[in-house]
């Protein structure tokens, strides 16, 4: 319950909920005494974090398609190879001095701070929303660099147990060999034998999501028994290898994966954070804020210039990398880990490792969810508010709206797999993609950069409610509308297309699209009327109640309201009306009362 309220709080007030999820944790772990997890857990508790944090990357990287980074794999690789060895070295010597720590706790500290966090960045970038090269680059090394920081820690950890030296040199390299060599060779064979289980039909789709997380388990715990650095690597290999396979949908595992990722996500965060030691969290003091601003101020920057020298990122773009970089649930949980065998292992200092790494994560999560919004503005490099509109057709009765859209300023895109359709769209100046809205082609071109809404006003009513379907998981069941092909008669059957998209339809119960499209024949235009304190809603209705159909209306902030079915509208003065009024040659039918159809 703690969990689900602190990520409906986050939801609300727009922020990361890992903020939210780290304060119940303290207050319920090391303020208030209600949770103490290894007394609750014990031995278990290291490996519920290991599977979960498996599941976790498993999900991030069911999304990282090669498409996305096309002409910027050069950035992504070095960003989680060069630029992580630069964060950690910076990390290390500034820890090392700063706050008095051995050496070997310093370059702990220094690998675990170098992995950003995937389940922070993906909450930041929909409200960030930067240009695709930043938000692409961002998400694929925030999951990429992941199982690579975790395995440079234990490396690092393989060469403190064995005591330094040149030995212990040549037992780190050898170690390293093998947890490259089980991640990929697992995670590839996993991968491929579980996307020809798909390609191939031969599991229900009832049963995908089940045997994927059987899957994911099962190959993250041969690789853990083989290397205990390679199951994150080996589950990261998986997914990508899955999400990039020709012929395999993995939708609906993806859409288990992102609900279950909430769960874990939500637990481990107040588990981690109520084992936090209260004291030696404050104890740290000042010279830890000094190590967080050395990290946000040089190691990062240095970090992101060093990756993208020669590539074709614009300035302002390399200054946004810099500035996003949050610590996530991977840092803590690998933190976790390796405090607890150092401890065991003698390290005095092996205590801090963890509230240092929480104190890392609290500030980058709160610095940059805060800022990055308005520095991506300020640089030039952030998409549009989400205020434009998809027009699923381009009509006579599309072109109209979309018409009257753009004329007010909204970003409008009509689709439409008529050529004649869209090239009248093109003559009235509107923007278009020719093609189908839901195919693959226009999942990969459909430029979709500052719109939030789709209007669905296709003369095909199979066309409007797959597209409905279809963007209403991209864009959210409140942003997407449809106009009606026929009169429903009966809209509280549960049966019907009517009850199904009820406070989804446009412009009334009775407004179908062939009664626009007749209008439009006979003449029909499209008026804005400005409504004032002499003439008000009211006197709107009682003039134009048989003559004219309201459209949207704008308010005095230029914000548009939707006319639909089943939400009363009320202007106010002030308001600008968007209606489409009757031809000299219309004959009007009886129309109900517009207070009744809005």
């Amino acid at each position: 319950m703690v969990g689900s309220g602190c990520q409906w709080l986050a939801w609300r007030v727009k922020l990361p909920a890992i903020i939210f999820l780290l304060l119940s944790g303290i207050l319920a772990g090391p303020v208030l005494g209600l949770l103490d997890p290894d007394q609750l857990l014990g031995e278990l508790l290291a490996h519920f974090v290991s599977l979960s944090v498996a599941a976790i990357l498993f999900e991030g990287s069911l999304t990282l398609r090669y498409k996305e980074i096309l002409g910027k794999q050069r950035v992504v690789r070095n960003l989680v190879t060069f630029g992580l060895l630069v964060t950690c070295l910076i990390t290390a010597v500034v820890t090392h001095y700063t706050l008095s720590l051995s050496w070997q706790i310093s370059f702990m500290f220094g690998a675990v701070s170098a992995v950003t966090g995937p389940t922070v960045i993906a909450p930041m970038l929909r409200t960030v929303r930067p240009t695709a090269a930043v938000s692409n680059i961002l998400r694929w090394e925030g999951i990429v660099v992941d199982p690579i920081g975790a395995s440079l820690a234990v490396l690092i950890y393989e060469f403190i147990v064995s005591g330094g030296g040149g030995q212990a040199i040549g037992q780190t390299l050898l170690s390293f060999c093998q947890l490259v060599g089980i991640g990929v060779l697992m995670g590839t064979a996993g991968g491929y034998l579980f996307g020809l289980l798909l390609r191939n039909h031969l599991i229900p789709n009832f049963l995908q999501s089940f045997i994927s997380l059987g899957l994911v388990f099962f190959f993250y715990t041969i690789s853990y028994m083989l290397h205990t650095g390679a199951g994150l690597l080996t589950v990261t290999v998986m997914g990508v290898w899955l999400a990039n396979m020709k012929d395999v949908d993995v939708k609906e595992i993806l859409n288990f994966k992102e609900s279950l990722s909430i769960v874990l996500i939500s637990l481990l965060f107040i588990l981690l954070a109520a084992r936090i030691d209260p004291i030696a969290f404050i104890n740290l003091g000042w010279k830890a804020f000094l190590v967080f601003l050395v990290i946000q101020f040089l190691a990062r920057p240095l970090s992101v210039m060093v990756s993208t020298l020669g590539s074709e990122l614009s300035w302002p773009e390399r200054h946004l990398l810099s500035w996003i970089a949050p610590r996530g649930i991977v840092a803590a949980a690998v933190s976790a880990i390796f405090a607890i065998r150092l401890e065991n292992a003698g390290f005095a200092d092996a205590h801090l490792l963890v509230p240092l790494t929480f104190f890392l994560i609290i500030c980058t999560v709160l610095l940059q969810s805060v800022t990055a919004r308005p520095i991506a503005l300020w640089l030039g490099v952030a998409e549009p508010d989400l205020d434009g509109f998809l027009i699923i057709g381009a009509s006579p009765v599309a072109r109209v709206v979309g018409k009257a859209l753009s004329d007010q300023g909204f970003r409008v895109l009509l689709t439409d797999s008529s050529w004649t359709n869209i090239t009248a769209a093109k003559l009235e100046g509107l923007n278009t993609y020719y093609g189908n809205p839901i195919s693959v082609h226009a999942e990969n071109h459909l430029d979709l950069a500052g719109i939030g809404r789709m209007l669905a006003l296709s003369a095909h009513e199979n066309m409007n409610i797959s597209s409905m379907m279809h963007f209403r998981q991209e864009l959210g069941t409140n942003a997407v509308f449809i106009i009606q092909s026929k009169v429903a008669l009966n809209t509280k059957d549960e049966r019907t297309t009517a009850s199904i998209l009820r406070d989804r339809t446009l412009f009334g119960w009775d407004v179908t699209y062939g009664k626009l499209a007749g209008m439009l024949s006979r003449g029909a235009e499209i008026k804005t009327i400005r409504l004032t304190e002499t003439y008000n809603y009211q006197d709107f209705i009682q003039t134009h109640q048989n003559e004219t159909i309201l459209l949207f209306a704008l308010d005095d902030k230029k914000r548009l309201h939707m006319v639909v079915d089943g939400k009363p509208l009320a202007p106010k003065p002030g308001w600008l009306l968007i209606c489409l009024l009757n031809g000299p040659q219309f004959s009007p039918t009886k129309v109900k009362d517009s207070a009744e159809l809005l």
